[in-house]
């Protein structure tokens, strides 16, 4: 009950950080791979270091991991890179809806993992959040930007709740730092090849924003969710972690003038309801 708990505490604490993460897509003037290379780079220094500084070890418990750790790493990579590409093409209110479309994904394919069924329960929890989603969409045309990003952002979502899955069926003994650690590691390892030559034209706020981006909405959050998925499942997770589409939307109303209608405030009610009670029920 207490690890239960805890883990609740820690994933909610987590959701509300990365609910601002999406507001960096729009603050920084970079691409989308330059960002995601950067942040990755600060958030793998500052795990290093608070690590030894808890007097902990970073490696992994199994030789095989360091191989393991490849597969979640790259669709972390993924993950970030085509999520922050959706908002920048779009909005951040968009983005971020399109990318909780993974609630839905995990809910399936999580029993695949785990030879399991879904729960009744799960599925129409997982419905109302798809119909939430659908309601906070405006437009459905693929001839502009909103489609685009909401197509990549659906692939976003997609990536996330592979990479949440493995995380739990293969890092759940790991300790999350380390994890993380690795992880992000994998990433800058991945986008390095890409990104390196236009380091040089970064300016000194682009940098402290890069650094406040991947030691503090990066690092912090992820190792909270990360210690959440060794005690609650990945749907879960998901589902409750839809309440990053409201926090997302509300700061980007006050401070990008993206204001919601009826349609995104209405979804975003069927949203909340839906995560509210999966925590309700890994909690009982």
């Amino acid at each position: 009950m207490r690890a239960t708990q805890n883990s609740l505490l820690s994933l909610h604490s987590a959701v509300f950080i990365l609910g601002i993460t999406a507001l960096f897509s729009k603050f920084i003037a970079l691409s989308a791979l330059d960002i995601t290379l950067i942040r990755s780079i600060f958030a793998c220094i500052a795990l290093a270091l608070f690590t030894v500084y808890l007097k902990e070890s970073l490696l992994l418990n199994k030789p095989r991991d360091y191989f393991i750790v490849f597969i979640p790493g790259a669709l972390l990579a993924s993950h970030w890179v085509t999520f922050f590409y959706s908002m920048q093409i779009s909005s951040v209110a968009i983005g971020v809806i399109a990318l909780y479309t993974y609630p839905v994904i995990t809910v399936f394919l999580e029993p695949l993992f785990h030879g399991e069924r879904p729960h009744i329960t799960d599925i129409l929890s997982a419905a109302i959040v798809f119909f939430g989603i659908y309601l906070m969409t405006p437009d459905f045309s693929f001839s502009n930007q909103v489609t685009q990003g909401i197509a990549w952002g659906i692939l976003s979502a997609l990536l996330f709740s592979l990479r949440n899955i493995i995380q739990r069926r293969y890092f759940s003994h790991q300790p999350a730092r380390q994890a993380l650690f690795y992880q992000s590691l994998v990433v800058v390892i991945l986008l390095l090849p890409f990104s390196g030559n236009n380091i040089d034209s970064f300016t000194k706020w682009q940098w402290s924003q890069l650094f406040i981006l991947g030691v503090f909405f990066t690092a912090l959050p992820h190792t909270l969710l990360a210690y959440s998925l060794r005690h609650l499942k990945a749907k879960t997770a998901g589902l409750i972690g839809c309440l990053q589409v409201v926090y997302a939307t509300v700061f980007a109303t006050f401070l990008l003038n993206e204001f919601p209608d009826a349609s995104i405030i209405t979804g975003g009610t069927l949203v909340v309801s839906a995560a509210i009670y999966e925590s309700y029920i890994a909690h009982k």
